[in-house]
Formats: structure tokens, sequence, C-alpha cells
């Protein structure tokens, strides 16, 4: 008898185990909390943000964005979208120039969203995760409602 429960007290720690594992394995590296490095990133017209913190989570295939930005003029904002990693169309609130996206993987590492508004393709940002898992670049190219074109290069600290 003591071997029959120590072989299934076995087998039920070698399939939690392996449950850990895949589940790990499903993590997008970018999930957690991400400063702006404001030193490290570039803006095509002058700095549109004073600071910004992006948090990731991650529910099953949903991902969570919430970011907190402060502009230029002082004045906070708050972004928010829960997507997946499928190509299709997900809302936005909070971002004056785009109320959906549509992200797509690139590689483990990377995926790249398309921006829209009302339907209407307006720019796409791409995230990258370093090897090192310590810092997100996001590079996002953006035609604002009143026409002004925008591009930027955002790298953010690990939290």
């Amino acid at each position: 008898m003591n071997r029959l429960f120590t072989s299934r007290v076995l087998a039920l720690a070698a399939a939690v185990a392996a449950i850990s594992i895949a589940v790990a394995a499903g993590a997008d590296p970018v999930v957690g909390t991400w400063q702006l490095n404001l030193s490290k990133s570039t803006f095509t017209a002058g700095p549109a943000v004073k600071s910004q913190t992006r948090t990731y989570s991650q529910s099953g295939q949903r991902i969570t964005l919430v970011l907190k930005s402060v502009g230029a003029d002082g004045k906070e904002s708050t972004t928010r979208t829960t997507y997946q990693l499928d190509g299709k169309d997900y809302p936005v609130s909070g971002a004056p120039d785009y109320d959906s996206l549509t992200v797509k993987q690139v590689d483990a590492n990377s995926a790249e969203a398309v921006l829209k508004k009302g339907g209407k393709t307006v720019g796409t940002t791409t995230r990258t995760v370093s090897k090192d898992g310590k810092t997100l670049t996001a590079k996002t190219k953006l035609t604002a409602a009143t026409g002004q074109t925008s591009e930027s290069t955002l790298l953010f600290d690990k939290q």
C-alpha cells in the first residue's frame, strides 16, 4: 500500500510540474510593469510624454494593458485594452487617436499592433522584450486625428 501511495504522489507531483511548465511557457514575456526611460527614448516632434508606466497582465490567452501617462502638458491619462495575439480587433479606451487595435505575435519576444480609428488604420506599434527580459522597446508610427504624423521609440525598464 505504501508503494501505491508513493507512486500516486509522485505521479501527481509530476503532473503538477508539467502543468506549471506549460503555463509558464504560455506567459508572454511582456507581462509585468514597465517604466519609461525618457533619456533613452526618442520622439519625432519633441517629447510627447513626461512619463509613462505600462502594466501588462495575462489571463489565459488574453493580455490586458494599462498605460498611465503624463503628457508634455502635465495632464495625466490612462489607456486600457484587453486583447489576444490573434489578429482580431479589440477595443481601446482612453486613446484620443485610436479606438481599437489588432495584435499579432512576431516571435517569442515581439508583437505588432495595428492601431485603428473608426475601423481605419492610423498607425502601428511593434513591442519587443529584450532576451534578458529587462527592457521593453515600443516603436510607434501614428497619424493623429489632426493629420499630424509622429514616430517614437520608447524604451522601458522592467520594474
